[in-house]
C-alpha cells in the first residue's frame, strides 16, 4: 500500500513552488543522440539498473533514501518497458535477469547494483575504467554470448518552467568485450509529471526509424 501511494505521486503534477534566483538551464555537455537499435538487432544487450538518482529537494516526495529507492525501481521498470516495446528487435536483458545471473556465480561476479557504473555519468570517459571494465566484461559473458551493455549512469530530476519537471538521463552503451564506449547521450525531457518527463527523455533515445503505414 505504501508503494502504491508513493508511485501515485509520480503521476501527479508537481505543486507550484517559488524558485528564487533561477537562471536559464545550462547547455547540456553531451547532446541528445538516439540509440541506433537496428545495429543491435538480434543481440542480447544487458541493461544495468539506475543506481544514482538525484532529485531536487524542492520537489515534494523526491528526497530521502526510501524515496530514491522507490523512484529507482520505478525508473528501471519504465525504461525496461520502453526498450522492449519500442525496440523489440533487441534482446534486452533487464536488471532483474542480470541479478539472477550474477547470483548463480556464487559471488564471482558482483551484483549489477554494486558495480559502480554511476561513474559513467562523467562525459570525459571514452573507455570503461577498472574495475568496472572487468565487471561489465564478466557480466556480458554470462548473457548468452552477449557483447554490449546499456548503462543508465545517472538520473536527475529538477524543477522546470512553471509547474513542470525536467528529467535528465545520462546513459552510455559499452562494448563489454573491449571496454569501449560506443554511444553516449544526455537524454532530457520535460513534463507536468515525473512519468511524462521521463517518457520524453526516453523518447530522445528511442527514436522510431520506420514510418507507420497510412491509415
Amino acid at each position: 500500500m505504501l508503494l502504491s501511494r508513493s508511485l501515485l505521486l509520480l503521476a501527479l503534477p508537481v505543486a507550484a513552488f517559488p524558485v528564487q534566483g533561477q537562471s536559464k538551464p545550462s547547455k547540456p555537455q553531451v547532446p541528445a543522440i538516439a540509440l541506433a537499435t537496428a545495429t543491435l538487432a538480434g543481440q542480447p544487450v544487458a541493461v544495468l539498473p539506475i543506481t544514482m538518482l538525484v532529485s531536487d529537494p524542492r520537489i515534494p516526495g523526491g528526497t530521502g533514501a526510501a524515496a530514491r529507492k522507490r523512484m529507482q525501481s520505478w525508473a528501471d521498470s519504465t525504461l525496461g518497458e520502453a526498450l522492449q516495446e519500442q525496440a523489440p528487435e533487441v534482446e534486452w536483458l533487464l536488471p532483474d535477469a542480470l541479478r539472477r545471473s550474477t547470483q548463480r556465480t556464487g559471488g564471482l561476479v558482483p551484483s549489477p547494483d554494486r558495480m559502480g557504473h554511476a561513474v559513467m555519468r562523467a562525459p570525459g570517459f571514452k573507455d570503461l575504467p577498472d574495475p568496472l571494465r572487468s565487471y561489465v566484461r564478466q557480466l556480458v559473458a554470462l548473457q548468452n554470448g552477449g557483447r554490449f551493455a546499456l548503462i543508465p549512469a545517472a538520473l536527475y530530476v529538477t524543477p522546470g518552467a512553471g509547474d513542470s519537471l525536467t528529467v535528465q538521463l545520462s546513459a552510455v552503451l559499452a562494448d563489454g568485450r573491449l571496454g569501449r564506449i560506443v554511444w553516449r547521450t544526455l537524454a532530457v525531457g520535460t513534463g507536468e509529471t515525473m512519468a511524462e518527463a521521463f517518457a520524453a527523455a526516453i523518447g530522445t533515445i528511442l527514436v522510431s526509424e520506420t514510418t507507420p503505414p497510412p491509415s
